[in-house]
């Protein structure tokens, strides 16, 4: 008699959807090291967090004060408010060598929003930009490893929270917190610009802000300069010993 085949019910029985048993022990020897190289970062990541204020060069008064008195200074005119913000950051011999005073605009597309940035600090730890739009938009905050301050310039923001059934305003001269790990709906009626202030993880955050310009809008141009721009903020003050 002939000996009996394996039957398909067998075979699929062995525990692996693989066609070699080599493809299988692949995946097992990389979740095995993916396992072990969370399990090494994941305390050096703690002890970072708990000391990554440490790496902080701009403070939440001064950023206060310097916005509230632009906006005093120049109540109708959000460019001359931009120069008299950085003109203060520049002169303040504490953060003077990490403002970056090149005022190069470019297109921002992030959770479905639309704005244009200038970027006045990049690094691992914070970012300091001028966020705004002169014909309004709205969109999703991201859920960040930062927290995030929106301090309004001009216009008016709104945000939403899920189980709300009245809106935040924020109009000039308040502050938006978002706090780490949080996410919002907010929109921007009309014309609004703000200094936007994170402090936290940042390189997290620029997978939130590349999303819509890779899988949506396409612009390579625009992902180009802003890789660009960024790279040199960040890159630059790593050298200067600014994490």
């Amino acid at each position: 008699m002939a000996p009996k085949s394996s039957s398909p019910a067998k075979k699929a029985s062995s525990g692996c959807a693989c066609s070699t048993k080599s493809c299988c022990s692949g995946f097992t020897t990389f979740f095995k090291w993916f396992a072990i190289l969370i399990a090494l970062l994941a305390p050096v990541f703690y002890v970072l967090d708990q000391n990554v204020d440490k790496f902080y060069v701009f403070s939440l008064p001064q950023l206060d004060a310097v916005t509230k008195a632009a906006i005093d200074a120049h109540p109708d005119d959000t460019k001359a408010m931009v120069k008299y913000i950085v003109d203060e950051l520049k002169a303040d011999v504490t953060v003077s060598r990490y403002v970056n005073t090149d005022e190069q605009w470019v297109f921002n597309n992030a959770g479905g929003a639309m704005g244009a940035m200038y970027i006045i600090h990049a690094s691992f730890t914070e970012y300091l930009i001028i966020f705004g739009t002169a014909i309004g938009t709205e969109g999703h905050t991201g859920r960040h490893t930062a927290d995030d301050y929106f301090h309004i310039l001009t216009g008016t923001q709104t945000a939403y929270v899920p189980g709300e059934y009245e809106p935040e305003v924020y109009p000039p001269g308040s502050i938006h917190h978002l706090r780490r790990g949080d996410v919002k709906q907010y929109r921007m009626p009309e014309s609004c610009f703000a200094l936007e202030y994170a402090r936290g993880w940042i390189p997290p955050m620029l997978f939130f802000g590349f999303a819509d310009g890779l899988s949506s809008t396409l612009d390579f141009p625009t992902l180009w300069k802003t890789t660009y721009l960024t790279a040199e903020q960040m890159l630059g003050n790593i050298v200067k010993g600014k994490f």
